[in-house]
This record gives C-alpha cells, sequence and structure tokens, in this order.
C-alpha cells in the first residue's frame, strides 16, 4: 500500500473537532477548579467579618474584578493553547491592560498620600499572608487547567502552562479577596499581582516538563 492510499484509508470517516470542544472540556475543568479554590477558601480562611458592608465599596470590586479579569484571560489562553497552531496573543493583550490600569491607580493613590500614611498603603497588615494565599487557593484550579490540557494538544508546553498559572492564580486572588481586608491601589498592584504571577512562572517551568506529548 502506497503512503498516500494509507493516509487516505487511516483518515476515511474522520470528522473535525468542533473548535467549542476544547473550551467545553477547560471549561469543566475549571468548574472543578473553581469549587476547590472555594472549599479551601471557606476550610482555611472563611468570608471577611464585614463582607455585606465591603460590597458598597467600589475597591471591593476591582478587588475582585481585577483577578477575575486574569482568570478569564488564562481560561482563554489555556483553550486556545490547547489546540495546535493557535495563539493567546489577546490574552496577552488583556493582561497588559489590567496590568497597566492596577499599577496606575497604585502610583496615583501612592503619590496622593501623605508620606507618612504611603507605607501602610503597600504593604497593609497582610502583605505576607496575601502573597501565599493566592497560590494556595488557585491550586486546585491549576491542578484542573494542567489536566484539561493534558486532554488536548498544547504544541507550546511552556506557554500552556504559563496561561494554565494565569488561571490558577487569577482564581485564587478573586477568591482570596472574599477574606482579604485589604483595599489599597498600592497593595494589589504589588502584592496582588505578584500572588498571581508566581502561579504564572511555575506553570512556565512546568509545561515543557508535564505537557509533552
Amino acid at each position: 500500500m502506497k503512503t498516500d492510499e494509507l493516509i487516505g484509508f487511516l483518515s476515511t470517516g474522520l470528522q473535525p473537532v468542533p473548535p467549542t470542544h476544547a473550551g467545553a472540556r477547560v471549561a469543566r475543568w475549571a468548574g472543578l477548579g473553581l469549587l476547590g479554590a472555594l472549599v479551601l477558601m471557606f476550610a482555611f480562611y472563611g468570608l471577611r467579618r464585614d463582607l455585606a458592608a465591603a460590597t458598597a465599596w467600589p475597591m471591593f470590586w476591582f478587588k475582585i474584578g481585577l483577578p477575575l479579569g486574569m482568570a478569564l484571560a488564562g481560561g482563554w489562553a489555556v483553550a486556545r493553547l490547547g489546540r495546535p497552531g493557535l495563539s493567546a496573543r489577546g490574552a496577552v493583550a488583556v493582561v497588559a491592560v489590567l496590568l497597566a490600569l492596577v499599577w496606575s491607580m497604585g502610583l496615583v493613590q501612592w503619590l496622593d498620600a501623605p508620606r507618612a500614611e504611603r507605607p501602610v498603603l503597600l504593604w497593609g497588615q497582610t502583605w505576607q499572608a496575601c502573597l501565599w494565599s493566592v497560590g494556595w487557593i488557585g491550586l486546585p484550579m491549576f491542578v484542573a487547567a494542567l489536566f484539561a490540557l493534558r486532554q488536548l494538544a498544547p504544541t507550546r508546553p511552556r506557554w500552556a502552562g504559563a496561561a494554565a498559572g494565569l488561571l490558577a492564580g487569577g482564581t485564587g486572588a478573586a477568591v482570596y479577596a472574599l477574606h482579604c481586608p485589604e483595599l489599597t491601589a498600592p497593595f494589589l498592584a504589588v502584592w496582588y499581582v505578584l500572588g498571581m504571577a508566581l502561579p504564572v512562572v511555575v506553570g512556565a517551568w512546568l509545561g515543557p516538563r508535564l505537557l509533552r506529548w
């Protein structure tokens, strides 16, 4: 049998995979990851005591919206990078816009504040807890995203792993925000961003090791 005939024989009856297949698979795994993140938050942290009052403050919603936007960009990137030949430049653009926004807000609030108040705006009272809690709460989503990618066909495993980390970091920060008492822009611009960046770095390192096929 000639090569062309063999290829034709093997491809007989094959149907193209719908473009929504990867997105649906990622969404299912992401649902499990979000559930796991919420379980960790309630089990180890709990909701902030003044949550009802905090919902009236615009900064509270920005603190949730920023990482939620990161998570959505990461999830979209995971679905894209799980398919050969697709890029995730749109997600990079979204992340850049969100970073520019929070850094600009942080800088403006920092410059407007009296010098004596600036350390409190930056460090808050929970910067160490924030830095590590974001990654810890986002861990179930990170594992879920890697499982989703292993069921797909990523051809750029480093970028795919970084996207999984972005999805996890954004999820962890958004869920942790339901507990975190900090509401200053400089705090978010530094510690929330660093907390979300750590899973991205870990994902970029693990991607080539776990997502090759």
